[in-house]
């Protein structure tokens, strides 16, 4: 129970790095003048947060299966 915790605790942390870090490389680096501010909410509430989430928690996990071997 404490693993999926932690998972699900990486998970969340996970997605908002990853919602913030996006939106800001997004407003930061992309030509799109009309929309920019709509190409950065979508994209990284659908691609950036998901990515970083599940990276997060693949991470975390192979980190706590290493240490409990």
């Amino acid at each position: 129970m404490k693993t999926f915790g932690v998972g699900l605790l990486a998970a969340i942390l996970g997605y908002v790095v990853g919602l913030f870090g996006t939106m800001a490389a997004i407003e930061l680096f992309s030509s799109n003048t009309h929309d920019k501010s709509m190409e950065a909410a979508m994209t990284s509430a659908f691609v950036g947060g998901p990515l970083i989430a599940i990276t997060s928690v693949i991470a975390i996990l192979a980190i706590r299966r290493q240490r409990n071997s």
